[in-house]
């Protein structure tokens, strides 16, 4: 059995995905629209062009994201209670990563050498997603 993590974005959804691409190389893999949905239960006046449903991958990951469960009023989601993790294979990858993330998001952690890893930093993105990048030792590439 596969678990795929879906992460509601209140109608952030495609700034998310903006987001996620230029940080993360992620692929948006299929992407729908509340227009476009055949079942139009979920929608609200004036969500046509949100997203009712996508599937995006961050390096071999899948995740989905969606729109559904937006009220007017509300602008950023609520991703308490847990962390989404990146081991990049560099110390640059990292710090480009983690740079991008805390662009208009709040950094918790800065990213900077650990004692129980190599480098380890925790940032919320600017739609509200919490980040823990681990720069593993065993990881890092050797050039």
């Amino acid at each position: 059995m596969q678990v795929v993590t879906t992460l509601n974005f209140a109608g952030r959804t495609e700034e998310a995905l903006n987001l996620y691409r230029e940080a993360l190389d992620a692929e948006t893999l299929f992407l729908m629209r509340f227009r476009d949905c055949p079942d139009k239960s979920h929608m609200q006046p004036g969500m046509e062009e949100m997203i009712f449903h996508a599937t995006f991958r961050i390096d071999g990951t899948d995740f989905m994201a969606s729109d559904v469960g937006y009220s007017e009023g509300t602008s950023t989601p609520d991703f308490s209670g847990f962390s989404l993790a990146l081991s990049p294979e560099s110390i640059e990858r990292a710090q480009q990563i983690f740079a991008a993330l805390s662009n208009g998001g709040q950094v918790i952690l800065p990213l900077a050498e650990s004692s129980f890893t190599a480098w380890y930093g925790i940032v919320i993105d600017s739609v509200g997603v919490s980040w823990k990048i681990n720069v593993r030792e065993s990881d890092l590439r050797v050039t």
